[in-house]
């Protein structure tokens, strides 16, 4: 069990070495891949190449390709996805290294969700197993916006 999460330790360089299962695709500024749990299906985190305090840690150039590379995420999640918008959050708080969280919102969650962040859904949500990506359970999700991804990826840069 251990050698199955040790990619968890440092997920950037678990990418860069092929040992992260959840990435989806290799983007210009770093690495698409998809959420540890899936209770709002979809949810993806960009990962930088490198392992860098914030976003200003970057220079111009690549600041500006991070921020499309997380936009263009969250468009192919709204063409796979159908959900009613995207949240796009960079926090570094608990994980203090760059990482952009986006996350689709959905009609279909309650009222008293919908109007507040992610992060305030209970915790059984987060690591609840029924939630938590399979690759048996949400491998198609994973591929389905690997393909748009890349589409989006061609077309755009």
């Amino acid at each position: 069990m251990k050698e199955l999460t040790d990619w968890k330790k440092d997920r950037i360089l678990a990418a860069r070495n092929g040992k992260n299962p959840m990435v989806i695709t290799v983007m210009k500024s770093g690495y698409a891949v998809i959420g540890d749990t899936q209770f709002l299906p979809g949810y993806c985190v960009l990962l930088p190449f490198n392992r860098v305090n914030s976003i200003e840690d970057l220079v111009v150039k690549d600041r500006m390709n991070y921020m499309l590379d997380m936009t263009l995420i969250g468009e192919a999640i709204l063409k796979v996805c159908k959900p009613k918008r995207i949240n796009y959050s960079i926090y570094g708080n608990t994980d203090a290294f760059l990482h952009a969280h986006i996350f689709p919102r959905y009609n279909w969650e309650s009222n008293e969700m919908i109007t507040q962040p992610v992060w305030k859904y209970f915790a059984l949500k987060w690591s609840d197993e029924e939630y938590q990506y399979a690759e048996n359970k949400h491998g198609n999700l994973k591929e389905s916006l690997k393909k748009e991804l890349e589409d989006r990826m061609k077309f755009t840069y």
